[in-house]
């Protein structure tokens, strides 16, 4: 596949080197110094894109791939109030967007193994559920997106639980906790608390190749396809 890189740090480089390893092309790359390049005929005949940037930039880099006909794959995390805007405009535009707050395969099964515990925990009262979410201190958002996740599948299936907070903790809330240490590329985990005892369930990432290796799988997935897809549809786990 030709592939275009939309933003070209740490997460970029490692997306780039990995599809190249699988055979593919990158054909374009645009950071905030070259955004001319959405314009350029290598952009419009791109595959599909691969954007990781930042949680201002994502609707936009989304949008102007919708606007080119391009397939574009997202792990920008920070911008969820825009989401359903975005639909939207790819419903209209007849597009293809992947969409995933973490692409590591090993975080997805984490996320369903996550849903079955808290599926199980919703009988048992005694039980306080609250999250930690640690990552590098480049990452300019917080909760992360992961967490967020977390949380908010949670929420869908333990009756007790109405909402997520970074700020209070209390019966109906899911408090997350955020650290910022050194070059961590993502731990979370997920603390079941009763009087008597805790149950703990964790995923730690040792580099970012995971996520730019989902993240590739995600573009070869998205070829041919028309529509919004995240990895819940490419893995199904039923869960």
């Amino acid at each position: 596949m030709d592939i275009a890189l939309i933003g070209y740090g740490k997460m970029g480089k490692a997306i780039e080197r990995i599809a190249i390893e699988r055979g593919h092309d990158i054909v374009c790359r645009i950071n905030s110094a070259n955004r001319n390049e959405f314009e350029s005929e290598a952009f419009r005949k791109a595959d599909v894109a691969i954007e990781f940037t930042t949680p201002l930039s994502a609707f936009d880099n989304c949008k102007r791939c919708f606007e080119s006909g391009v397939p574009v794959v997202s792990g920008t995390t920070g911008w969820l109030e825009r989401m359903e805007e975005l639909k939207k405009i790819c419903d209209e535009k007849n597009a293809a967007f992947f969409y995933s707050s973490n692409f590591s395969i090993g975080v997805n099964i984490f996320f369903a193994l996550n849903r079955y515990l808290a599926k199980i925990m919703n009988r048992f009262g005694e039980y306080d559920v609250s999250m930690k979410e640690i990552h590098h201190i480049h990452k300019l958002d917080h909760p992360s997106g992961t967490a967020i996740t977390l949380a908010h599948d949670i929420i869908d299936n333990v009756d007790r639980k109405k909402s997520w907070s970074e700020e209070s903790a209390g019966e109906d809330v899911v408090n997350i906790v955020s650290e910022r240490v050194g070059e961590v590329p993502g731990t979370h985990i997920v603390n079941y608390v009763s009087s008597v005892d805790a149950i703990r369930i964790e995923h730690e990432a040792f580099s970012r190749e995971g996520f730019a290796a989902g993240a590739v799988a995600a573009a070869e997935w998205l070829a041919g396809r028309k529509g919004w897809f995240t990895m819940e549809d490419m893995l199904d786990f039923n869960v």
